[in-house]
């Protein structure tokens, strides 16, 4: 397939460049070769895209994946994982460790790069854990783990709650300029949760999982990052107090970043009064104050990012009881054009400046060469067609879960060709 093409008469919107405005977008041999380029001096043999109407986007990086592979098949592969990521215009994905075995050894990274080489779907960096096996205990040989080709580490799915294991984490990653990523939630406060703490689970009768859980760990971590200096990624965050102590410390300097996810900003925890467990979800929905406060960090820059947190499940665990069925729900596909009805259709964020928080931003706090369409660059793009009418449907969904709240739900706006390397790699 060519690496070459050449795309006409879209709107580029590269904020990388400061750019947004109606031009032609040169690719040959897999990079960026121009943009404005005259279409008389290129070559009629190259692939033509004519993207009139479209909006024409440095590919969106997603930072908060989980592929499930290896342990966990049933649910998700690599090469299904990657492949809704594309149908979402999705360029490259970080995957989590909390696979089975975990990402906590060279090996399983190498597994993970020669799945996704397989796959040639999107680009595909794994992230290994802080700790060996995700048990918090013992710190995993993350120069190693760097060296061999992870792009950041992360316990996800659990808190490291050992303050002299987090700090010298922090420490430790900062020689290799790497994000250390971080679940926040204090495993004592939320044992036995079920969804967010507040009136909605007194009425059903269901644990809570309080906001506070996150707050402290938050706090925590900020303090630990600021002791050493260290990078530290907020995932998922999801409370008014956590977004309030994040804002408060890039104030004053500390090198902190955050991600919110599509359905915190589109979900409450009015939801599960249907006790529906595809609205059960970890860090839960929470109540209407806390999506305010979401949005209020995204418009404000407290909150760097917006990241899927796409977690598979099979239908068989996702159909048990809602205080047994898994937490989590998939978000590839339906993440770009939630955020385009929740923020660019109201006026909340302009397009220039989703693309930041879904394609520049995650670039650069893991120090990938993603994000940006300037000369030179990968010609990894993402074409949207933001008029566009759809409905998400169980036919359109490429996972191998279905574990989504938004099936039968109708879109105004998603990506409709996917290019990665040059190629494209999916269109609608």
């Amino acid at each position: 397939m060519s690496k070459s093409i050449f795309i006409e008469n879209g709107r580029i919107v590269d904020p990388s460049q400061n750019l947004d405005a109606v031009a032609n977008l040169l690719v040959i041999n897999g990079k960026v070769a121009g943009i404005n380029v005259d279409p008389a001096g290129v070559d009629p043999e190259m692939p033509r895209y004519d993207a009139k109407g479209l909006l024409v986007l440095p590919g969106l990086v997603d930072m908060h994946v989980h592929l499930r592979e290896p342990g966990y098949e049933d649910a998700e592969t690599v090469a299904s994982g990657s492949l809704a990521a594309v149908a979402g215009g999705f360029t490259t994905i970080i995957c989590c460790p909390n696979t089975n075995p975990p990402i906590d050894t060279t090996a399983n990274v190498a597994l993970i790069r020669e799945l996704a080489s397989k796959a040639r779907r999107c680009n595909v960096y794994p992230m290994c854990c802080i700790s060996k096996g995700r048990k918090g205990q013992e710190m995993a040989e993350l120069g190693l783990l760097f060296e061999s080709g992870a792009i950041a580490c992360s316990d996800d799915g659990s808190s490291v709650e050992d303050d002299a294991l987090m700090r010298r984490a922090l420490s430790y990653c900062k020689m290799f300029n790497k994000a250390v990523l971080c679940h926040e939630e204090s495993s004592a406060l939320v044992r036995g949760g079920v969804m967010h703490e507040g009136r909605v689970s007194n009425i059903l009768g269901l644990g809570g999982m309080p906001a506070v859980a996150e707050d402290v760990m938050v706090a925590r971590d900020i303090a630990l990052a600021e002791s050493v200096d260290g990078k530290l990624h907020i995932m998922h965050v999801s409370s008014e107090g956590a977004i309030a102590f994040i804002r408060r410390a890039k104030a004053r300097g500390v090198n902190v970043t955050a991600e919110v996810t599509p359905h915190h900003l589109t979900l409450t925890d009015e939801e599960l009064r249907s006790f529906d467990s595809n609205y059960k979800m970890n860090p839960p929905l929470r109540s209407a104050k806390h999506v305010k406060a979401c949005i209020d960090g995204l418009v404000d820059g407290t909150i760097d990012v917006i990241a899927t947190d796409h977690a598979p499940h099979t239908a068989e665990k996702k159909l048990q009881e809602i205080n047994v069925a898994p937490f989590g729900i998939i978000g590839l596909e339906t993440a770009l054009s939630l955020c385009v009805e929740t923020l660019v259709a109201p006026g909340l964020l302009t397009w220039s400046q989703l693309v930041e928080k879904m394609s520049l931003n995650p670039s650069r706090i893991l120090g990938l060469k993603k994000g940006t369409l300037q000369e030179g660059a990968d010609a990894d793009v993402t074409i949207v067609d933001p008029e566009l009418q759809w409905t998400f449907t169980p036919n359109l969904n490429h996972s191998k879960s279905s574990n989504s709240p938004y099936f039968g739900r109708s879109f105004k706006g998603r990506a409709v060709a996917t290019i990665v390397d040059g190629e494209i790699r999916y269109t609608f």
